[in-house]
């Protein structure tokens, strides 16, 4: 009865811990240097807007997101961006225009969900 107990918790602790690692959401430097790992995948990142713009009539926007591991770029069909300097948290899927020579060309997020934490 004691070993069922032992059993019962040490799986416990393994099944808590294996899903609080897989709910860890990755840096935007791990989406960079490990784009296969994210590819065609949802992630949620968040940082700071480095920059943003759009052109009027097109149908997407673009801006850049920052954290302290690096920098990718954002692409929303929404009618508006969020504002540089603004920190947010975007879920997007991980997405490229290419590969050239084994490296990934045009990294992006295509934007699923925005949500804006701070405005400065």
């Amino acid at each position: 009865m004691r070993q069922l107990r032992l059993s019962l918790v040490v799986v416990t602790l393994a099944v808590l811990t294996t899903g609080a690692c897989a709910l860890r959401s990755p840096s935007i430097g791990d989406v960079q240097y490990n784009p296969g790992r994210y590819y065609n995948r949802s992630v949620s990142v968040e940082g700071l807007v480095t920059s943003s713009w759009g052109v009027p009539l097109v149908p997407f926007k673009v801006y850049k997101l920052g954290d302290s591991s690096g920098e990718i770029t954002v692409v929303s069909d929404n009618s508006r961006v969020p504002p540089r300097g603004a920190k947010v948290r975007v879920k997007g899927r991980v997405t490229e225009f290419g590969t050239f020579g084994g490296r990934s060309v045009g990294l992006h997020l295509r934007e699923e969900n925005l949500k804006v934490l701070r405005r400065d």
